[in-house]
Order: structure tokens, then sequence, then C-alpha cells
């Protein structure tokens, strides 16, 4: 059985054809890629001695496999492989934003603390903002989010024109929140990445469409990855407005509780609900309480920011009404994390197929072992697999031939490539023949030549 992943965005199309001319392949050599050394060999008490803060199983693999290194609490270097996944997830978010409209565009960081004061959230969300004075004593903050910032460069620029909406911008960048006690990882950092997404129209009608449309996007992009997700009714915190929801990650290691009804579709987190709430308000079902790791935040926010700032739509009659606004993110690297949380093992790394940095590790023989001479069949097969157009940034060669097929099968799972295809003694028959194994199903299938590059026809990518 092939496995494969099958994305319900359009645009996550590949080529069937085959290609041949493998003149201009440059191989991707493993021992080439900035790794840091001594993996697999820290413990997770090592870990959280360095870091100083809770560990999560996300953190221990990603430290252990040389994919982030940590620079001070809540902050870590993203590692060639991170960021390779990242790149990937991007690129799936942009196109599931794309498809519903949204415009993409890259907001200041440094954020005026006159606009936040206008809004009245300098005051209001107080010690978590990231502060500075600069040298002419003016305030400003690092980004935790940009509601003020898109209203007011909407606001200054004049009305919005019917014709242009509803308006959806939004922008993928580093955002910055003064945890008070960072952990696990990704999953609780100071500085991370994140999709926020903001949007205006004209009646409240159209930006109820707009927020389901929004909502069924971000459903689409977790089972894009295979995650099962849930929605809950949330609490609209110090961003405000008048309706909000969360998608969450059921884990056990999560920080957010949520009640699920097992009767209907009815999902909360229990800062919505009252405390001594047992059943469902709208079936009367029996709510169970599960544990969730947040990926996502929806919110209506009606006019609570497009007022202060004066924020219009012009309507057909050139008349200006004040904007219904609504904010959506996705905590991107915290999404990486909390996919690698949920899937992986204690370990090996899991990764969804669909943004795994690399999706073949090749694997050679060993040097001066009997199947030395499958060497240069190997390279063959690199080659070929390269010259396939959707393959050809996609497969690594382990080229480490000092240590053995064992070890580096090994680690090749422990780093969750989703396909090890291994060079062994099979590859010194008439026809080669090679073992392709499947990292998720653990999946054992012997190929030919022929076999390897129908199989990876199949493999998706983005």
């Amino acid at each position: 059985m092939r496995t494969l992943l099958r994305s319900s965005l359009p645009h996550l199309v590949v080529s069937r054809a085959h290609y041949n001319d493998t003149s201009k392949i440059k191989r991707l050599l493993l021992s080439r890629i900035y790794q840091p050394g001594n993996l697999w060999k820290e413990n997770s008490s090592d870990i959280q001695a360095k870091s100083n803060e809770p560990s999560s199983k996300s953190q221990r693999l990603m430290f252990k496999a040389g994919l982030i290194r940590p620079t001070s609490p809540g902050c870590f270097h993203y590692l060639p492989h991170t960021v390779r996944s990242m790149e990937k997830l991007v690129r799936l978010i942009d196109q599931a934003m794309q498809e519903i409209g949204g415009q993409k565009i890259d907001m200041a960081t440094l954020c005026s603390a006159a606009l936040w004061r206008q809004s009245g959230r300098w005051d209001l969300v107080g010690k978590e903002l990231l502060c500075l004075v600069d040298r002419h004593n003016q305030e400003y903050c690092l980004g935790p989010t940009h509601e003020e910032y898109v209203t007011s460069l909407v606001a200054t620029e004049g009305g919005i024109s019917y014709k242009q909406l509803p308006l959806l911008l939004y922008q993928i960048t580093r955002k910055f929140r003064d945890e008070k006690r960072p952990c696990f990882g990704l999953l609780r950092g100071r500085e991370f990445y994140m999709k926020d997404m903001y949007t205006f129209d004209i009646t409240e009608e159209a930006a109820y469409r707009t927020y389901n449309s929004v909502c069924d996007a971000y459903a689409n992009i977790f089972r894009t990855l295979g995650l099962k997700h849930v929605k809950v009714q949330a609490d609209t915190g110090n961003i405000g407005g008048k309706m909000s929801h969360e998608f969450h990650l059921p884990a056990s290691i999560g920080e957010d509780k949520l009640m699920v009804c097992g009767s209907c579709d009815f999902a909360a987190n229990v800062e919505t609900l009252h405390p001594d709430a047992k059943s469902c308000p709208s079936c009367k079902g029996e709510l169970a309480e599960s544990k969730g790791i947040e990926i996502g935040h929806t919110f209506y926010l009606g006019t609570k920011y497009s007022h202060v700032f004066n924020a219009v739509c012009l309507d057909t009659q050139n008349k200006p009404v004040v904007a219904e606004m609504g904010c959506y993110g996705i905590g991107v690297s915290r999404l990486l994390a909390a996919s690698l949380e949920v899937l992986s093992t204690e370990e090996d790394i899991h990764w969804p197929g669909l943004i795994s940095p690399y999706q073949i590790c090749l694997i050679p023989p060993k040097k001066g072992s009997k199947e030395t001479a499958a060497s240069l069949v190997a390279e063959e097969l690199y080659d070929s697999i390269c010259a396939v157009p959707h393959m050809s940034n996609e497969a690594v060669l382990d080229d480490r031939d000092h240590l053995t097929i064992g070890k580096r099968v090994k680690e090749a799972h422990m780093m969750g490539y989703p396909y090890v295809i291994v060079i062994g003694k099979k590859a010194l028959e008439s026809p080669p023949v090679f073992e392709v194994r499947n990292h998720r199903t653990g999946e054992v299938q012997f190929l030919s030549k022929e076999g390897v590059l129908s199989f990876i026809q199949e493999v998706r990518v983005i």
C-alpha cells in the first residue's frame, strides 16, 4: 500500500511526468547540512536544566534533533530543517488565505504607544507588552498583534470602496509577548511567528459571512496537515469584540481546559462557561473535560477599533459606514511544534507529511562493506528521484558512509523523514531492488528503480 497525503487545497497539485535528465542535479548531502553535534545524546532533564523552563515532548525532540537552540527564555534560533518546515507551512497558509481573498502585507514591528493608548489597550495589556523608548523619548511596543496599526492604516487612506469588500489583509511575521513564564519550547515563547488577518465589511451580515469563511479555511488547513482539531467557543480577552472561537489540538500537555459535548458539536473553553456547568446549554448532553493546545483564534470585532480610528467603508451611494471588522490568528511556530507534540513518539519525530523538511532520505552502503559497490547505484537513484520536478529539492542523501546502515536508518526515523530508502545488498541484484520504508506506517516495500520512481509520484509536496 502506498502512503498518499492528499490535500483539499486546489493549488496542491504536482506533475506526474517522469524526467530523466540528471545532468544538472546537485546532490543534497546530509553531511553538509548544519546540525549541532551530539544528536540524541541529551536527556530530558538536561533540556530542562539548560532552558530553565518546563519541557515538552516536542521541545525535547527538537532540541535533540538539532532543530532549535535556545537564546534566552522563550526565544530560539531556528536551524535549517526547522526553517524548511516553517517555509512550507507558510506556503500552505498563504495558499489557504489567498484562496478566500486574502492579500498579504507586512506591517511595522515597532508599534506606536500613541495608537495603543488611543484604543485603550496600552494599559489593558500591560506587562505582556515588550516596550521600549527611543532616543527621542517616544514610546513603542514590539507588536504582539496589529489591530491598531491595520485599522489606522485603512482609516488614513480614506474609505474602502464597496467594490473592494470584503477586504482581507494578513501578514505572517514575528510577534513578541513578554510571557511571565515561557515554557514548552515553541509552544509558549516570548518571540514567535504568527499569521494575523484583519477583515473589513460594510454590514454585520457580511462580516459574519467573512468570519465563517476564515474559520472554514482554518479547519481546511488543519485537516490538510492531518491534524485532529476542535473548534471551541472562547473569551474575547483583551482583543475584544462580539464573538470568538479557538482552534485546539487535543493534548494532555495543553494549557487550556475545554468542555466538549458528547451528543452534539458544542465545545467551549471553560473560561466561557459557568463554573458549575456540567451539561451542554443547547442539547443538555453531558460535557467532558479535556485539554488542548491553542493553534488558532478568531474574533468578530464589530466596530471596536474602526469606530476609534474612523475606518469606514463607502457604500454604493459613496456614503461612509463604520467598518465591521474581524481578526484571525494562527500561531505558525506553535502550530509546527504542536503538530510534533501530538504526532510524534517519545523517540521519533513525526511531521505532518506535507511540511516535513525533506520527504526522502536515501541511505547508501557503509564504506568498506560487502555492499560498497552499490554506492554508485545509490547516487544514480538519487539523481533520478531529483529529476522528477516536484521532488527536485525534497530528497537528502546520507553520505555519512562511515556509519552502518542500521545506525543511519535509526537516525533517519528519529528525524522523521516520511520515506527512507535503503540501498543494501539487494541493490547489487539485476535489476537492483531498493528497500523503501514508510515512517508513519512502518510498512517496508522492496521496489525496483521504476517502482521507486512510480511510488514517489504519489508523494504530495508544497
